[in-house]
């Protein structure tokens, strides 16, 4: 199940050319270019203070968009470059790039932990550690899912979970090639403080 697609909304920006860029930034906006797909090159604008928001909130470069522009059909577009002013590491320039839905995107997929109330090793006192809350996946851009489910049923003190252990949705795969570790149950604090001193005492016997 593909997951809800932020939009964002932009003005078509008329004129091109640095003159036009500066004019937009004057008016308190960011200046940026649509290209890719079938359409022709779309000289846009936002205001600077939402963009400057969603480059602070994070992976603005990995997140997909479905972007609206009054005139022109929603588009889902994906961010390739953010331009900065040297000095003051404010955004200058945008370009986003227009995607079908056959085209592949490396995106980051919220981790969904079920049965975690009945997990024997989490009964036990056991904690669970989220190594990763969320995952990035090449997946389809016409086929995104909201979330990847790791199921804690059955899982002990001790246990690690890899990527390798979920089952990812259709046509997704993970953009890291190694098996890398999402989660793990481990013994509690106490317990651990325990079995090291029980490790101490018996090597001092030794």
């Amino acid at each position: 199940m593909a997951g809800e697609i932020p939009d964002l909304v932009a003005l078509e920006r008329t004129g091109t050319g640095k003159g036009a860029a500066r004019q937009a930034r004057r008016d308190g906006m960011v200046p940026g270019i649509v290209f890719g797909g079938e359409g022709e090159p779309l000289p846009i604008q936002v205001p600077f203070n939402e963009l400057l928001k969603r480059l602070k909130a994070g992976r603005f470069k990995s997140t997909l968009f479905n972007l609206k522009v009054d005139g022109h059909e929603d588009v889902r577009v994906i961010c390739r470059d953010v331009q900065r002013d040297v000095v003051k590491d404010l955004p200058t320039h945008f370009d986003l790039m227009r995607l079908r839905r056959t085209s592949r995107i490396n995106l980051f997929i919220h981790v969904d932990f079920l049965n975690a109330d009945t997990a024997p090793g989490i009964k036990k006192g056991g904690v669970l550690t989220i190594v990763r809350q969320e995952v990035e996946l090449n997946v389809l851009a016409g086929d995104i899912p909201d979330h990847i489910t790791v199921d804690l049923a059955g899982k002990d003190i001790g246990d690690v979970i890899h990527i390798s252990d979920v089952e990812l949705p259709k046509g997704a795969k993970p953009t890291i090639d190694r098996d890398f570790v999402i989660a793990n149950i481990s013994a509690p604090r106490g317990l651990r403080a325990g079995d090291a001193e029980e490790d101490e005492e018996e090597a001092a016997e030794e």
